[in-house]
């Protein structure tokens, strides 16, 4: 039975793949970071699903779990690593706090390099385990390429994340280790249905705050009505399985406004989406 470390297991996407996974013959190490979630993932899932009790930005807790995975593995290689642990921070460049950008990319970033440094022996940098190299699945996000008002600390993670991993994909050929990026549009998931929770009113009193309130309800929109973590899933699955992936993979539930974003010039698709959130400056 192969064997396969997904982060951020307890919700949304990292739920959907932990699933998928189960249910299609592969044992799944999923991250957690409360017990309670651990305890429930296991009676959802079953017996092929092992918890792990970490925080992704706790480097020695990390490493702990990893210990705990090549223990279990007994001597084999583990088949793949899916970084999907995330958080999304928003708010106005300059109202956002060094602590606030700080915690965006030390979950969003260097979250999934303590993961990648803890697990990538077990997918092959160490020669001394049996079976095929294993492979790495980053989860980037749209923003990975493109950056929209208000969520500048999101978008500047997950460009990040790309150039994280076409560095890392070009150093782990020498392993035979593969790194593909799937990079979701908007998802049904608390990352973004949690936006009700956000709290804008430090920004009561600044110039941006209509601006936030318009992408607060917008955010809430997208956790209303986006892809299903399911679909996002099944792409993980295929990056993970299929003989030749491709390096990227982009799911989106509405391609061809994504593309006519990316077609018109830039000048053009600043001005429209400002005036949709409304940061136009006054006539």
């Amino acid at each position: 039975m192969k064997s396969i470390v997904v982060t951020g297991a307890s919700t949304g996407i990292g739920w959907a793949t932990a699933k998928l996974l189960v249910d299609r013959g592969f044992r799944v190490f999923g991250s957690v970071r409360k017990q309670a979630d651990a305890d429930r993932l296991k009676g959802e899932l079953g017996a092929s699903f092992t918890p792990l009790l970490f925080d992704v930005t706790d480097e020695p807790a990390v490493l702990a779990a990893a210990r705990d995975v090549r223990a279990a593995l007994n001597g084999e290689k583990l088949a793949g690593l899916v970084n999907n642990a995330g958080i999304a921070v928003a708010g106005p460049v300059l109202g956002l706090s060094a602590d606030e950008f700080r915690r965006q990319m030390d979950v969003n970033v260097i979250g999934p390099i303590i993961a990648t440094q803890a697990f990538g022996p077990l997918l092959g940098a160490d020669t001394s385990l049996k079976g095929a190299p294993g492979r790495i699945v980053m989860i980037s996000s749209v923003a990975g390429q493109n950056g929209n008002p208000l969520t500048a600390a999101y978008a500047a993670s997950k460009h990040a994340i790309e150039g994280l991993s076409e560095s890392l994909r070009r150093e782990l050929m020498l392993f035979g280790i593969d790194v593909i990026i799937v990079a979701p549009g908007a998802v049904k998931t608390p990352i973004w249905s949690k936006a009700e929770e956000l709290d804008i009113a430090p920004y009561r009193n600044s110039p941006y705050f209509p601006a936030l309130e318009r992408m607060r309800a917008f955010m809430l929109q997208l956790g209303a009505n986006g892809l299903p973590p399911e679909r996002i899933a099944e792409t993980v699955f295929a990056a993970l399985t299929l003989p030749r992936p491709k390096v990227r993979y982009s799911i989106v539930p509405d391609p061809v406004r994504i593309s006519m974003m990316k077609t018109l010039p830039k000048r053009v698709v600043d001005k429209i989406i400002a005036k949709r959130v409304g940061l136009l400056p006054p006539a």
